[in-house]
């Protein structure tokens, strides 16, 4: 009896000491964000599959997917819709990169990809208006990926390269935004103190 009340004890413990999935969800969401984006911005002219797609996979998909998961563990609804949601973003665009779009008729394929982007448009928007009841650091997070994803929407629809561009910077801006988190979380978290609010 006791021996089953120490178990319980340790494992109501360990749980209360599960880290924070949110840094490791925010850095790949940054980091996969940022490269993309330096292309859309027309910073680089290389190879976007031989960079990006890795990336969009491993770190901006697997890895926000799992924090994601975590998120689910720590019931956090938000955390855990937006992380499995954008990791599940990447994965798809990675295939979708790398599957799909090169098969696509020419004269089409820029509505196929203006549709895929007006549906992670919506479903930002959404996770956007939930912010509101959340702190400012993620409204300016996922207002700056709304405003991303409505011109990179646009851009693909009007086959507007400057609109892309415009959505490049605003991509890059929403990858720094998102990298602050990381820092405020992890250093917060290691100093025992707000050094960088959120």
């Amino acid at each position: 009896m006791a021996t089953d009340l120490e178990t319980r004890e340790v494992s109501v413990s360990s749980a209360a000491a599960t880290a924070n999935p949110a840094p490791l969800g925010l850095a790949g969401f940054a980091l996969t964000t940022f490269v993309l984006s330096c292309f859309n911005a027309g910073f680089i002219n290389g190879d976007l599959v031989g960079v990006v797609l890795p990336l969009a996979l491993f770190y901006g998909g697997l890895a926000q997917l799992l924090a994601g998961m975590w998120e689910f563990k720590k019931a956090n609804t938000f955390g855990a819709l937006a992380f499995s949601t954008y990791g599940a973003f990447w994965m798809s665009f990675a295939g979708y990169a790398y599957f799909i779009a090169p098969k696509l008729p020419v004269a089409t394929a820029y509505q196929a990809t203006g549709l895929y982007l007006l549906a992670w448009t919506i479903i930002t928007a959404i996770l956007f208006v939930a912010t509101f009841g959340l702190n400012s650091h993620l409204k300016s997070l996922f207002g700056a990926l709304l405003l991303t994803f409505i011109l990179l929407t646009v851009g693909a629809f009007g086959q507007s390269s400057s609109m892309t561009a415009i959505g490049g910077y605003l991509g890059i801006l929403t990858a720094l935004i998102a990298w602050y988190g990381v820092l405020a979380h992890v250093a917060n978290s290691t100093m025992g103190r707000t050094v960088f609010p959120i």
